[in-house]
Formats: C-alpha cells, sequence, structure tokens
C-alpha cells in the first residue's frame, strides 16, 4: 500500500480533533505546586511528528477564541503545522487538560472538555480544511473525535467521505477513551467506518471494536484476517513494550520494540503513527520495491523508532525526532554527538 504521489500545494497528510492546553503538575495535584504549560491532542500530536519528518501537515481543529486558543495555533504553527484549516470558535472555550504524576509509571490524567470548541467541530469546517490548497493524500482520524458530540461525528463522517471521493488513503487508529464513550458506543461507529479504512491502526485490545459483530474469537490474527476479508488493507496492532505486528494480504510481519529508558509513555502511539506515515508517505526505493514485505518492514521500523522517541522524552510530542535524528536511537550509552 502507498500514497498517491504528492505535487506542488499538495498536503501529504490531513488531520482532524480536538487539541487542548495541557498542564502538567509535578505531583499529586491537590497539594498544589508549579505546572508546565504545552498543548495535546492525538491528531496534532500526530501532525507535529509528521511534520519534524518533512512533511506537510494540516491540521484542522476548532479552538475558542481565547488565549487558551492562540497557544495551540502558535505552537502548531511554529512547528511547522499547516493550521490554516483551523477554526475559532468566539462561543465556546478552549479544552483543558490535566496531568498529573502519582507513581513514577503512573499518571492520571483528567480532562476538562465538555461544550469546549473542539467538541463543536463542524462538518463544513472540515471540507474547507480538506479542499485548500488540496486534498490531502492521506486522510488521519482517530477514535477519540467522533467521541467529543454529535457536531465533530458527523465531521469525520464527512472526511471519509470526501477521501473516497478524492482517492485519499484513509488511516484511523482507533485510541478508544472509555472517559469518553462506552465500548458499545465506540464499536458501533468504529464498525461504520471500516468500508472507508485502508489503513488501520489499534492496540490488541480496540481490535474487537472494529471487526465484525458477529466474529466469535478475540485472537489478534483471527480478527485482523476477518478485517483484512472486508476490504482493510492493513492491519498495524500496537504491542506497547512488545513492539507491533502488521498484518497484509501478504501474510504478518513483527518488529520488537527499540530498547530505551523509558521516562514517559504519554504520546508514544501517536508518535508510531506518524513514523508509520512517513515511511508510507515516503515510498520504497526503486531498488526495494520488488522485495515482498519491504514496504510494512520499513514502515514498522520507523514507527517503533518514533515510537521510542516518545517514550524516552516527557510531553505528548516534544520528543519527536526529526529525519536526521533517527539514526541516534543506535548509537552506543554514553554518546556525545557533536
Amino acid at each position: 500500500m502507498s500514497a498517491p504521489a504528492s505535487g506542488p500545494g499538495t498536503c501529504d497528510v490531513l488531520t482532524l480533533g480536538e487539541t487542548m492546553v495541557a498542564l502538567r503538575g509535578s505531583g499529586p495535584l491537590k497539594l498544589g505546586g508549579s505546572m508546565e504549560v504545552s498543548i495535546a491532542g492525538a491528531e496534532s500530536n500526530v501532525a507535529i511528528g509528521l511534520a519534524r519528518l518533512g512533511h506537510a501537515a494540516r491540521w484542522a481543529g476548532a479552538v475558542g477564541d481565547d488565549e487558551a486558543g492562540e497557544l495551540v495555533l502558535r505552537t502548531l504553527r511554529a512547528e511547522g503545522v499547516d493550521v490554516t484549516g483551523a477554526s475559532r470558535d468566539p462561543e465556546a472555550p478552549t479544552g483543558l487538560i490535566l496531568f498529573e504524576p502519582r507513581l513514577p509509571e503512573v499518571t492520571r490524567v483528567h480532562y476538562y472538555r465538555a461544550g469546549s470548541a473542539g467538541s463543536r467541530l463542524t462538518a463544513s469546517a472540515v471540507e474547507r480544511a480538506f479542499t485548500a490548497p488540496g486534498p490531502p493524500r492521506v486522510l488521519h482520524l482517530t477514535g477519540i473525535t467522533p467521541a467529543l458530540g454529535p457536531s465533530p461525528l458527523a465531521a469525520c463522517r464527512r472526511a471519509l467521505e470526501l477521501a473516497k471521493e478524492h482517492g485519499t488513503t484513509i488511516c484511523l487508529d482507533v485510541n478508544f477513551r472509555s472517559r469518553l464513550w462506552s465500548d458499545e458506543e465506540s464499536a458501533a461507529v468504529m464498525r461504520s467506518w471500516m468500508p472507508y479504512v485502508d489503513l488501520l491502526i489499534a492496540s490488541d485490545d480496540e481490535l474487537p471494536l472494529c471487526a465484525p459483530q458477529t466474529t466469535p474469537t478475540d485472537d489478534t490474527s483471527d480478527l485482523a484476517g476477518q478485517l483484512l476479508a472486508r476490504g482493510i488493507r492493513e492491519v498495524v496492532v500496537k504491542l506497547g513494550a512488545d513492539g507491533a505486528t502488521a498484518y497484509t494480504a501478504e501474510g504478518e510481519l513483527h518488529a520488537p520494540a527499540r530498547p530505551v529508558r523509558a521516562v514517559d509513555a504519554v504520546g508514544a502511539g501517536d508518535a508510531f503513527v506518524a513514523g508509520y506515515l512517513s515511511a508510507l508517505l515516503d515510498g520504497p526505493a526503486p531498488e526495494e520495491a520488488k522485495l515482498p514485505g519491504h514496504d510494512v518492514a520499513t514502515r514498522l521500523n520507523r514507527a517503533v523508532t518514533t515510537g521510542a522517541f516518545a517514550v524516552a522524552s516527557h510531553g505528548d510530542w516534544e520528543g519527536a525526532p526529526t529525519r536526521a535524528e533517527l539514526g541516534l536511537l543506535g548509537a552506543g550509552a554514553g554518546t556525545v554527538v557533536r
């Protein structure tokens, strides 16, 4: 599977969803103390990761007509993400997310997004972002945006329709959030989207949300096979510290995780997606194009590499590597780059 070739003015990837102001505490929130201010959102994390790797990424989302919204847009612009398709909502605030570290490997996340601008994203705004200046090569969606409310759900549906009309490759990262909706609600939407999806990315426990309701198994390989039989060209299963496995008509291929000192796992899945899409957009070198499974191996390798950068860094997107930095994980401990 490869994305259509790009041309002048082409957007490589369009993604849409809510990006919030992020406050990160140093300990329990009830004890107070200082907090670091940044932004966070699964879709914009992917857009930043792609922009750092040299791709043209466009983010379509809604922020409030407030200083928090200006922080979101300013940060994304500074990272090279196209925000011309973003909209400001003068009647709703920008959402807020609080990160509360409680144990060395446990972080609690608190959302304040009810009634936010992001929860009011419209289909018409997505139409404008999709077509100007030209349709994207890849549309990337997550299962978070449709859970925010009826309007974002309709916006996602319209994006899927536009992508099909324009021959755009469609990538879906399930990214299930139990605080936003139930398993049953998510499954109903995810299953209705499957006829549109070309590339499905999910954790092993999210895959049943996408498989046909009549599938009498929870075996990952069987579930992936069911989805491939229904037209999805590639199913990629994220396995955390165990790496990832890709399933295609040619078979399955596993890539182990890159060994790093874990600092913060938040955003690792988004970094993984950015790496996978980056290699998809690059396509194979001419001498590699005829090697069976090479494309998938290349995509998996870059995905686990960018995911490792995220795990080894604090923050949602701050540790995303540039293309020149991808080889740094192969350097020995104590290496100093001069």
